[in-house]
Order: structure tokens, then sequence, then C-alpha cells
């Protein structure tokens, strides 16, 4: 789900209805990050946020003040797609991972573990047990390598692209 979420998130920084694009992406999807706010907020917040960027339609620097309420609705079909994706993923699960799924739940990991209640939220939708990885940014990095240090062990699974 790592690179479903960053392409995911491209596309809504990027869509022609926002008036500011961020020029710096990584700053971008920190603010989202750090932004959100919970997902599962039944009163509405307060808070506000200033993002800096490029104005799409004059092409100028801006200035513009989002709130929580925003952000969560920038982001809300694209972790409808996300839940969808999981979902169809859960179907075609063989049924003894399935019990393992059951008794273990979900780990999320990347960048877009980090969306505050990200975890209920996909716990409610699919009815599993969801977790976010101890360090989400790089469990990744240090899991690919230690399945290239043992390069037999799991040469069936790793492939050239």
């Amino acid at each position: 789900m790592r690179s479903a979420w960053g392409d995911y998130s491209d596309m809504a920084a990027t869509a022609p209805e926002n008036t500011a694009s961020l020029t710096e992406e990584d700053r971008l999807r920190a603010d989202m990050y750090g932004l959100l706010g919970e997902l599962l907020r039944k009163e509405p917040s307060t808070n506000t946020y200033p993002v800096k960027g490029r104005d799409l339609r004059s092409g100028t620097p801006k200035e513009v003040n989002i709130t929580e309420e925003d952000t969560a609705e920038a982001l809300n079909d694209i972790l409808k797609e996300m839940v969808s994706a999981i979902k169809d993923a859960l179907e075609n699960t063989p049924p003894e991972l399935s019990a393992d799924l059951v008794d273990m739940g979900l780990t999320l990991t990347g960048g877009g573990a980090l969306l505050k209640n990200i975890d209920k939220r996909f716990s409610k939708e699919t009815g599993l047990p969801v977790h976010v990885a101890d360090d989400p940014l790089s469990c990744v990095a240090v899991g690919t390598g230690k399945a290239l240090d043992q390069e037999e062990t799991f040469s069936t699974m790793l492939s050239e692209y």
C-alpha cells in the first residue's frame, strides 16, 4: 500500500480543484500526515493550518489556510479506494492466511500509516485488528535489506522488475 498511497496522495495534491500546490512533494506529504486530524471524529475541528505553494490559476506563490476537515475531505475518496483494495485482497486470501489475519491483524507501513487514526478506520472497515508498525517510514527498507541478506531463503519471493 506504500506506493499506492504515494500515487494517491500525489493525485490529491495536484488535482485541478486545489488552489495551491506545494513545490516540495515531501513537505506536502508531511503536511497531509500532520493535518489530517482524527478521521473518525464526530465534531468538527476548528484547527487551521497555513499551506504555502503555487496558485494553479495565477501561477504565483500563495499561502492558504486549510482545516483538518478540509484535509480529511480531500483524502476521503483516496482512503475509500484503499479500503476497497484491501477488501479485494482479503477476498482472495487463502483460508489459512485469513485465520492468521483474524488473530494477528494487518500492519500498516510507509508514510500513509502516519495518518492519524487510519488504523482505526481500516479496522472499522475490514473488521480486522489493524496496527501501525513501530517505525513505519523505515521498516520496509529494513525488512527488504534483511531479505536481501538472506537471498537464498527468500529467492522465490525476490525477483527483478
